[in-house]
């Protein structure tokens, strides 16, 4: 199966580009930005091109490149008819709709994180809240020094499951980042933490008096992301437009859960 590989030359797109054979793709595509030193060059079998330079397209594609360029990248998808795994984190509210608006015409998937623990944790995440609503709940992320946006992505999904757990809008519950001054009740609030070279750690704490459960999840490997979106690639070749897919949609999560909590 043809692949094609949108933010080739970034770290993530990197590993995808090693891993993919492994998965059964192929990779015929690679895309990078005009800027980018890969570009027109030919690497160990990978040829780097711009989107723009693109008349034909893969079977599917993963998107590991910048919110800037998600536009162009969900059009060049339209225009071929080509499943696309969308990983970027940092997306407004309009670039989401864009995404519900091409999912409509083409299988999307839209993953903050692809790591499968980090799929199974958000659906943990919204029973514990549901279940513990006059909690307050703290959401922890740390993250490598060059990490440009934060809250993370997974951190905000975080929240926005514990919220859905709740019934009730993410917004109204969101105290955002704050390190002094008092916490609403029973709020979401985050703390944020960039040093080093942290791959990527998670931890929802759901405090009430005189108890806290804490989920926590944390990466050493940037190959969990890769092998989790290839995984989600190989699943979204074989689904049909509709509906933006998520992680737990490839785990089938919702089912298995609610199966064991029957």
């Amino acid at each position: 199966m043809k692949l094609g590989v949108l933010g080739a030359s970034g770290r993530m797109g990197q590993q995808i580009i090693q891993y993919a054979e492994s998965f059964g793709f192929e990779v015929s595509h690679a895309f990078v930005s005009e800027q980018s030193q890969f570009l027109g060059q030919s690497v160990a079998g990978t040829h780097y091109r711009h989107l723009a330079e693109a008349d034909d397209a893969p079977d599917v594609l993963i998107d590991f490149s910048l919110p800037h360029a998600l536009h162009e990248n969900l059009a060049y998808a339209e225009a071929h008819q080509c499943p696309i795994v969308v990983c970027t984190t940092g997306l407004d509210a309009e670039q989401q709709q864009r995404l519900r608006d091409t999912a409509s015409q083409v299988p999307t998937l839209h993953a903050r994180n692809t790591s499968l623990g980090v799929a199974l944790m958000e659906q943990l995440t919204r029973i514990a809240a549901g279940a513990f609503k006059e909690a307050d709940i703290e959401i922890f992320e740390a993250h490598h020094r060059h990490k440009k946006d934060g809250p993370s992505g997974t951190a905000l999904a975080l929240g926005e499951a514990a919220a859905r757990g709740r019934q009730v809008q993410f917004e109204a519950i969101n105290d955002g980042v704050r390190g002094d001054g008092e916490r609403s009740a029973h709020g979401i609030g985050f703390s944020v933490v960039r040093a080093a070279d942290i791959v990527g750690e998670h931890q929802v704490w759901l405090a009430q008096a005189g108890e806290r459960i804490e989920l926590s999840h944390r990466v050493s490997d940037r190959r969990i992301f890769a092998e989790g979106a290839l995984r989600a690639a190989n699943w979204l070749t074989a689904q049909t437009p509709g509906e933006c897919y998520q992680m737990a949609d490839v785990l089938d999560l919702k089912k298995q859960l609610a199966q064991l909590l029957d």
